[in-house]
């Protein structure tokens, strides 16, 4: 018993010091790349809210896209709602097509950047 006792020691501070690094890594990416998807999250939720508007489809596409920029700028996204690739509003067989497609690049470390793509299609059938 005595000599069990003598083997067992307990993590190193090697080993504590190599975990808390890899946490700290996966911390860090995580913080990084929580605010792109929160952004996301709050385009796509300004998306459904017009397209869930029955008066607001009724109107032509510009005034949509006006629509849509200024609640993007009342909820303070950084992503550009105004610019025509970045979402595409088609009319197709009386159906709106809305394409919301961009990628967001973000800095990690030093010259290392994380690409995030993001890929929205919703229809709605014009009223």
């Amino acid at each position: 018993m005595i000599n069990a006792m003598k083997r067992e020691q307990g993590a190193s501070f090697v080993s504590i010091l190599m975990g808390m690094i890899v946490a700290g890594i996966f911390l860090a990416v995580g913080f990084k790349l929580f605010t792109p998807y929160k952004e996301h999250a709050t385009v796509k939720s300004i998306l459904e809210n017009v397209i869930n508007d029955q008066d607001q489809m009724s109107k032509e596409f510009r005034s949509i896209r006006r629509t849509l920029y200024d609640r993007a700028i009342i909820n303070q996204v950084r992503a550009e709602l105004s610019r025509e690739d970045f979402l595409k509003i088609e009319n197709i067989d009386g159906k709106i097509h809305f394409d919301l497609v961009y990628e967001e690049r973000v800095p990690m470390f030093y010259n290392v950047d994380a690409v995030v793509k993001f890929n929205e299609h919703y229809e709605v059938i014009k009223p």
